[in-house]
Order: C-alpha cells, then sequence, then structure tokens
C-alpha cells in the first residue's frame, strides 16, 4: 500500500497517515452555509479535499467521505428576510446552486451531505448529555458550553486563555459563566425558524451541527477531519470540545478525529475578499467565462497548506497547459489502453506527499516537453501518464474533440495576451484608432473581449 503523508493541524507536523481501520477510511469536511452564491473561497476547500479523496480512493479499499451543508444560521434568517422568501427556499435554492458550481468544477458528490436541519434531535441529545456531564448550563433560554470545564480546550488551535476570548467570536453576554463559553442553543423569535427543546422553543447554535453530524454519519473516532483554516478556531476547537466532552474520550482530543486538514486562504489579486472592496468572486460568473476543469487546475495550482492568491495570470496558466495536454491526447488517443487505472508511481508519490498538487503539475508540465521529444514507440507511455495523472487530478475528463470544439485547444495564449497588453497601451495613450484594429485582429482570431471598470478580459468565442 502507498505511503501517505499530511500535515496534521493538530500536531503541526507532516505526519505518515496510519489509519483507524486500512480497509475503511472515513473522512469529514466542513462545507457551505447556504444564503448566497458559493465564491471561490467554497470552491477551494471543495476542490481540495475532492482531490484529497481521490488520492484516498486509489490507496484504499473503501473511502466514507462526508461534506455537510449549514441550513441554519442567522446569516440565513438574514437573507429570508432581505429577499422576502421561506427560509427552505433560500437554502434549497443555494444548494442546489452549490452543488451544481461543484460538479461543474469537476468536485465528484460526497457519500453522504448532512443538512444540519436533519440532525436537531441528535443535536439536543448531544447537548443533554453534556448537560448532564457538567460541561454546559442553561440561562435565560440559552444553552452554553463552559469552556473552563474542558481542560483540553485550545489544543487544535494553541490558543491561550486570552487569544481564545479575543477570538472567540461569541458576544459577551449576561447569561454566560465565562467569556469564552459558547452557545450550543438559543431560543428563537415566533418569526425564526425553531424546534421545541427542553430549554424551549429554539434552534441550535454553529458549533453544535458538526459534532452531531460528524459522530451520526461516521461513528467515533474518524480518521480525518478538514475545512477551511478560518475553522481551525473557534469551529473546529470547539467540535472538539463538545465530542470529546459527551460521546468521546475527554482527555484524549485525537478520539474525536486522529487526524485534521485545512486549506489556506484565497486573495483576489492580493486583496482579502470582502463585501467593502467588491471583490467577492462567485463561481457562477467564472464559469461563465472558463471552462470548469481550467478554474479547476487554477485553484489547486498552489499547495493547498498556501494561500492562494485568486487572478487572471493563473487562469491563463492553467488554460494554457490544459490546451497543451488535450492537444496530446487528440494526437495519441489511438495510443491510448486501457490500463487507466495505473497511476505513475512519481505522480502518486507527489500526490501522497501532503497533497503536492504544485508538484504534479510540474509533472504534467515535464511531460508535455518531454512529448515531442519521445520515439513513436515511447509515446504511448507518456500519453497515459498525461491520462491517468490528470484525471487523479480531477481534469482530463472531457474527450479531445469536446475541449476542441470549444476553440480553445489551438489558441496561442501568448499572442492573444501580448496583443490584449498592446490593446491597453493604446487606449492609455487615446489611440483608439489602434484599440479598435487589435481588437478586430483578436476577433478574427476567435477572442471575445470582456471590457469592463476593472479592465479589459478575454475569452474564446462560444461555437
Amino acid at each position: 500500500m502507498h505511503n501517505l503523508k499530511i500535515h496534521n493541524s493538530f500536531s503541526g507536523k507532516k505526519e505518515n497517515f496510519i489509519p483507524l481501520d486500512d480497509k475503511h477510511i472515513k473522512i469529514y469536511a466542513c462545507g457551505p452555509t447556504v444564503y448566497n452564491f458559493a465564491h471561490i473561497g467554497n470552491a477551494r476547500m471543495a476542490v481540495v479535499f475532492d482531490t484529497f479523496v481521490r488520492v484516498l480512493r486509489h490507496t484504499f479499499p473503501k473511502v466514507t467521505y462526508v461534506s455537510n451543508i449549514t441550513d441554519i444560521d442567522d446569516k440565513i434568517i438574514a437573507a429570508a428576510r432581505e429577499q422576502n422568501l421561506p427560509i427552505n427556499e433560500i437554502t434549497t435554492k443555494y444548494t442546489q446552486i452549490y452543488n451544481s458550481d461543484m460538479k461543474t468544477l469537476g468536485v465528484n458528490e460526497p457519500d453522504h451531505q448532512p443538512k444540519a436541519t436533519e440532525f436537531i434531535d441528535e443535536m439536543i441529545e448531544l447537548i443533554e448529555t453534556l448537560i448532564d456531564k457538567g460541561h454546559a448550563y442553561e440561562k435565560d433560554g440559552h444553552v452554553l458550553f463552559h469552556v473552563l470545564s474542558y481542560e483540553q480546550y485550545g489544543s487544535l488551535s494553541k490558543r491561550n486563555r486570552d487569544e481564545q476570548i479575543a477570538g472567540s467570536r461569541v458576544e459577551i453576554a449576561p447569561y454566560k459563566k465565562d467569556a469564552a463559553d459558547f452557545v450550543l442553543w438559543k431560543p428563537s423569535t415566533n418569526d425564526q425558524p425553531g424546534w421545541d427543546s427542553p430549554w424551549g422553543f429554539g434552534r441550535p447554535g454553529w458549533h453544535t451541527e458538526c459534532s452531531a453530524m460528524s459522530e451520526k454519519t461516521l461513528g467515533l473516532p474518524f480518521d480525518i477531519h478538514g475545512g477551511g483554516r478560518d475553522l481551525v478556531f473557534p469551529h473546529h476547537e470547539n467540535e472538539i470540545a463538545q465530542s470529546c466532552c459527551a460521546s468521546a474520550s475527554i482527555d484524549d482530543p485525537t478520539s474525536y478525529a486522529k487526524y485534521w486538514m485545512h486549506n489556506g486562504f484565497v486573495t483576489v489579486d492580493g486583496e482579502k475578499m470582502s463585501k467593502s472592496l467588491n471583490n467577492i468572486t462567485l463561481v457562477k460568473e467564472l464559469t461563465d467565462k472558463y471552462q470548469g476543469e481550467v478554474l479547476r487546475l487554477a485553484l489547486i495550482s498552489s499547495h493547498y497548506r498556501q494561500g492562494l492568491d485568486w487572478n487572471e495570470k493563473i487562469i491563463h496558466q492553467a488554460e494554457k497547459l490544459l490546451n497543451k495536454l488535450y492537444k496530446i491526447l487528440h494526437e495519441g488517443k489511438d495510443l491510448l489502453t486501457d490500463n487507466s487505472n495505473k497511476v505513475d508511481e512519481e505522480m502518486l508519490d507527489a500526490m501522497s506527499d501532503d497533497l503536492n498538487t504544485p508538484k504534479a503539475i510540474s509533472i504534467l508540465n515535464s511531460l508535455v516537453k518531454e512529448y515531442p521529444k519521445l520515439e513513436d514507440s515511447q509515446k504511448a507511455g507518456c500519453i497515459n501518464k498525461i491520462k491517468t495523472s490528470g484525471q487523479l487530478l480531477g481534469i482530463l475528463h472531457q474527450d479531445p474533440e469536446t475541449w476542441f470544439s470549444k476553440d480553445t485547444s489551438h489558441m496561442d495564449i501568448d499572442l492573444i495576451e501580448g496583443l490584449m497588453k498592446q490593446r491597453d497601451e493604446a487606449k492609455a495613450l487615446k489611440n483608439y484608432s489602434e484599440a479598435d484594429s487589435i481588437r478586430q485582429k483578436l476577433t478574427g482570431m476567435g477572442v471575445e473581449i470582456l471590457d469592463s471598470k476593472d479592465g479589459s478580459k478575454w475569452k474564446p468565442v462560444s461555437s
């Protein structure tokens, strides 16, 4: 069996992955809160863990992957009020859009996609257990976890007491015993969604849901828990506290999940995504301009633990590489064999080394350079290596003819980008006749120019 290494966020080290049961790997990754369109940050998490699950499935006989949907949250309530729609209409709509967007990016559906509202009874049961064991208390219709009752609190995030309070995202309220205590259940008004509970009509706190859903779908302990780096504290820290105090071992935080993996943040042209900067980049807008495989490859172009700066350059680099790869697959389509599940060892080594996708992409680039130099008798091996390696990354699933039909595979990207730059310079100098001349030339090359207040972009003309 191939040696798999992952960087465990809990230990802060790269470790050999030793499964709880090498015949059945269990992994859980926190999914989206569905109140708006999915953005590129949501997409990175989904693509990263989809890619990792592909590696797991190639290495182990059975993998169960769970990724949840948060369909009860204050942001959802606010969105429903703003749009004057029922909450279930909001959540159903955006869950469908999220899944559709991820499918376009080549993300396979998880084995289970539990929704928070389907596990309210399990959350109430979890909260009751925490109260019975002295780790939670009820006050003014709220139920809170008492952080000081759990000595291991902070073991994942490595935050000290002051940092826990400062970063808890939980308001300091009069019903709290301690400033770091966090909400497990809160009251709902008549115009808010809620469920009957021993503490009155209300709804669960955000952190409660994943503890309940992961235990019910995977059992405890399970192998790997993942999500974005922003979830390390307080969300994942709180999950550990809840689950270890209720069901797992209070003395061993790894009795909930053995390994933790977190992907880095996404910035846009060097800036943090935010409403104030008007740079929240939506997947649906990107897929209107680019093929899903291009976006997927761009999303894994940087190592998952590092930050990813989303910009036109990495998109065009991904598109150029895919054009070259599909061109080779088209030229050598008669050389492809049925040995399509045997991934090359060099590629598997890269992907098994803490999901080193940049190295995997460099291997594909090397194959592109190597291919023209090979004898005909050697080309079959290269083509099959490209095909199987690409599919481990979640790309190269299209028929080359389909890719070609989108008029992207034979385009000279460097020439197009050079002409785009010349056009921008001509416009800056108010030489509009020259700019129009360049536009006409680009149009003749099958290029559609997209002018906006943020600058000019281009895409192939749709067939």
